[in-house]
């Protein structure tokens, strides 16, 4: 498996360019319900190189010139904070290219100071926040053992004191969350997030997504937010590098 896939047509970055630092079976603090590539193989918390930073530059160098791409982004096969060589990754990246870094996290380590840290050298930083409280987040998310809500809420509030570029919160509904929106509002509203995007799993997985109506009255919810939703957002038309090294990312753009 390459570390390089994409670019591909993003809701919320436009045309992105997939840099994977984990690049094995799906490797994830979480075993969320709705996740498009399946149960988690190896849930873990433990933070650790899965590949090596300058292999990920030379790939980016050989192939940045011929990508037609808006934002290059850190996600993949698994949670991206788990790779312990994150920060030394964004460092490469902004030696090869001056594209804009975002990174998609599950917000589950960002308790941790050193992933703050890393996190921090990104210009678009994409926070999940899925639920309001601990009996949700086992329900929905089902993280491995060790991560509270308390802890990613807390670490995210300390993020965006701490964050000098573009925060967003990434809210995923379904029908196991969705009469919660009014709390999660408030939670959100309390993190002053320069972006909240609205999302509902329109990818094949294992939940049934929530309907136009459903999620435009969950949206209503957020007023007073920059709000961004699934259902109302363009995806722009990409020309991907290798098809085969993004649909093991991304099963259906």
């Amino acid at each position: 498996m390459k570390p390089i896939y994409g670019p591909v047509p993003s809701w919320r970055l436009g045309r992105s360019l997939g840099i994977d630092p984990i690049c094995e079976k799906k490797t994830c603090s979480f075993d969320c319900l709705y996740c498009q590539l399946g149960r988690t193989v190896n849930k873990t918390i433990k933070r650790k190189v899965f590949v090596n930073e300058n292999q990920i530059k030379s790939e980016l160098k050989k192939k940045y010139k011929k990508i037609e791409a808006d934002v290059v982004t850190l996600s993949g096969t698994g949670e991206p904070t788990l790779a312990k060589n994150l920060g030394k990754i964004i460092n490469n990246i902004k030696e090869v290219t001056r594209l804009p870094i975002a990174v998609l996290t599950n917000s589950s380590l960002i308790y941790k100071k050193e992933v703050r840290d890393d996190l921090k050298k990104v210009d678009i930083a994409v926070l999940k926040l899925d639920v309001p409280n601990e009996k949700l987040l086992k329900k929905v998310n089902r993280p491995v053992k060790g991560i509270t809500f308390e802890k990613i809420f807390s670490g995210i509030k300390k993020f965006r004191k701490e964050f000098n570029g573009k925060l967003a919160i990434q809210v995923m509904f379904i029908k196991e969350n969705k009469n919660y929106a009014d709390e999660l509002a408030k939670l959100v509203k309390e993190l002053r997030p320069d972006e909240v995007q609205i999302d509902t799993p329109l990818r094949p997985c294992a939940v049934k997504p929530l309907k136009k109506e459903e999620i435009k009255k969950i949206k209503n919810k957020f007023k007073g937010l920059n709000i961004i939703s699934v259902y109302e957002v363009k995806k722009p038309k990409v020309k991907v590098l290798n098809m085969h090294e993004t649909l093991l990312r991304r099963p259906q753009l």
